[in-house]
């Protein structure tokens, strides 16, 4: 029922689409009952695609989920295992191209994972990536196309895991949990997105599992809080992405799938 809800909610609660129908709102109210009233709902919805779509507020909601984690230092001790979460290739597509691996907008999960697996031969590979699509899914999961895939990249089957059950970051951890049975001496990478780095560190926390972030796939630039867009899309795109992450955090602190509201690095 939480896949269900978060799915639906998710569409509505997308900036982009919540502007696009308050605009929307803002010219029937102005032709069905009072001009004013829709006048300055629709101007509203205006301000607000022009806001997060041109100007820098996409870049103040990502900025401080991309910042607060960095990357282990070069000198850190090797890890005994490494967690790669899925969301790093459209399974509808690549399926229905079958011309291999169609990366998405988050592909350096995958690029992590060949760089990491070459610089530490002796850790341990889990791949956890299933299917979101609450409709019209693939007739593969993500995990199951990088199964496939592993031999081309290089690597020996034997050394990767691939979980292909997961639906959501929750499930994730608990799968990747399940498949890994880390000990308590072992130390474990967790390889996502930048922005999602905060909510995946707090649910595989939750869920038993310490791992130590490598995050990837960074959107913005650390000084790009001032920083416009050239088009309007691609600030919408952003906006979407980072408050999609924000109400994650909250939806998962309310339902206890995480401990805090906004994890972060344990000294």
């Amino acid at each position: 029922m939480f896949f269900i809800i978060s799915k639906v909610a998710g569409f509505f609660l997308a900036p982009s689409n919540a502007l696009v129908i308050l605009t929307i709102c803002g010219f029937l109210l102005q032709m069905l009952w009072s001009f004013r009233v829709g006048s300055i709902v629709a101007a509203a919805g205006l301000v607000g695609i022009l806001a997060c779509g041109l100007g820098p507020v996409a870049n103040w909601l990502i900025l401080p989920l991309e910042n607060r984690f960095e990357q282990p230092l070069p000198d850190k001790a090797a890890p005994d295992g490494i967690i790669v979460l899925g969301g790093a290739l459209s399974d509808r597509v690549s399926g229905a191209r079958d011309a291999g691996l169609e990366l998405t907008e988050a592909g350096d999960r995958i690029l992590a994972l060949l760089r990491l697996a070459r610089a530490y031969p002796q850790a341990r590979i889990v791949f956890t990536g299933g299917s979101n699509a609450l409709t019209g899914g693939a007739r593969k999961t993500e995990g199951e196309f990088v199964g496939e895939a592993i031999e081309r990249f290089g690597l020996s089957p034997e050394r990767v895991t691939i979980e292909s059950q997961s639906r959501n970051t929750a499930e994730n951890a608990r799968f990747s949990k399940e498949l890994a049975k880390p000990q308590p001496d072992e130390a474990w990478w967790l390889v996502t997105s930048a922005y999602h780095m905060p909510r995946a560190v707090g649910v595989f926390r939750a869920a038993g599992f310490p791992v130590t972030a490598y995050p990837v796939d960074f959107r913005a630039a650390p000084d790009d809080w001032l920083r416009p867009f050239a088009s309007i899309s691609e600030g919408l795109r952003r906006t979407d992405i980072a408050f999609r992450e924000w109400v994650g955090l909250l939806a998962y602190y309310w339902t206890g799938r995480i401990d805090t509201l906004f994890p972060a690095p344990r000294t």
